[in-house]
C-alpha cells in the first residue's frame, strides 16, 4: 500500500485523483463538524467551495429539509444556519436533513476529491474508522490535509501522522512511504502523546479560542469519541453504511 501526503490540496489536480482513494483531513473543524452531523442523524452533506454556490443549491431544494452550514475566517456565513462548531451539529437541529456546508478549507479539499474512488472524511474523533476502512481496502491512499488558507497546518499533519500509525499496527499490510507521509509520521511520533495540547497550541487553535471557540478545540482534539465514517458518493457526503445500502439496491435492481 502506497501513502502520499499533501500537506495542502492546493497543488492538487483534480483529475489526478480519479481511480484513487483520498482521506480528507480538516481537524479544526469541517472534519469534526462533518462526522458530528453524520453521528447526530443528518442525511448528507454537500459540500461546496463558495457561498453563491451554497445559495444557489439550497434555493433548488425542499426548503424545511435543508440547512446551510459552514464558515468564513471560523466565523458562522450570515444567513446560513449553523456555522462550524461540531457543537452545533446536535440530532435536535440536524437530523433527517441534508446540510449544504461552505467552509475555507474543508470544503475546499472535500470538493477537489470528488472524482476519487473513493473519499473518506477523518478527524482525530473518528481516527480508527477512518484506518479501518482503509486496511480492509488495502489499495493506495492519498492524504490531504486541508491547512489553513492555504498555509501547512500542524494539527491536520498530526492527525495523518496517527492514522499512519494505526495502519502500520497491521503487520500484514506492506506501506511505501512518501517523504511527505515520512515526515507526519514523525510528526506524530513528537506530538502525538499530547494532543490536547498541540490542538490548542496551534496557530489555528488559538485563532479561534481568540474569536470565541475555545470550547470546541477539546472536542475537535478527542480519539474516537465519534466512531463513524463519512464517506463520499457522487457529490454527496454520507455515511459510510448508507453508501453501502445504496451499493446494494444497485446491485440488486441491476440484476
Amino acid at each position: 500500500m502506497r501513502i502520499d501526503v499533501h500537506l495542502t490540496p492546493l497543488q492538487v489536480e483534480e483529475m489526478s485523483l480519479r481511480d484513487k482513494t483520498v482521506v480528507v483531513i480538516d481537524v479544526l473543524r469541517s472534519s469534526t463538524s462533518i462526522v458530528a452531523a453524520l453521528q447526530s442523524g443528518a442525511k448528507e452533506i454537500i459540500p461546496v467551495t463558495t457561498v453563491e454556490s451554497a445559495v444557489k443549491i439550497s434555493g433548488n431544494l425542499f426548503g424545511d429539509v435543508i440547512l446551510l452550514g459552514g464558515e468564513r475566517n471560523g466565523k458562522m456565513i450570515e444567513g446560513f444556519n449553523l456555522g462550524n462548531s461540531p457543537s452545533e451539529y446536535s440530532e435536535e437541529k440536524v437530523k433527517g436533513k441534508s446540510i449544504i456546508f461552505s467552509s475555507t478549507n474543508g470544503s475546499l479539499a472535500m470538493v477537489k476529491a470528488r472524482y476519487a474512488r473513493d473519499m473518506i472524511v477523518c478527524g482525530f474523533v473518528n481516527i480508527s474508522a477512518a484506518a479501518d476502512f482503509l486496511k480492509k481496502n488495502k489499495s493506495d491512499v492519498i492524504i490531504f490535509c486541508a491547512g489553513r488558507n492555504g498555509m501547512f497546518s500542524i494539527e491536520d499533519s498530526v492527525c495523518a501522522g496517527l492514522l499512519l500509525f494505526k495502519l502500520s499496527e497491521q503487520k500484514s499490510l506492506d506501506l511505501v512511504l512518501s517523504d511527505a507521509a515520512l515526515a507526519v509520521s514523525t510528526l506524530y511520533k513528537s506530538f502525538g502523546k499530547a494532543i490536547p495540547k498541540l490542538v490548542r497550541d496551534s496557530e489555528h487553535g488559538k485563532y479561534l479560542a481568540k474569536i470565541g471557540f475555545a470550547d470546541d478545540l477539546p472536542i475537535c482534539a478527542g480519539i474516537d469519541t465519534m466512531p463513524v465514517l463519512p464517506q463520499m458518493i457522487g457529490n454527496v457526503i454520507k455515511l459510510k453504511r448508507e453508501v453501502e445500502k445504496k451499493e446494494v439496491a444497485r446491485v440488486t435492481v441491476s440484476s
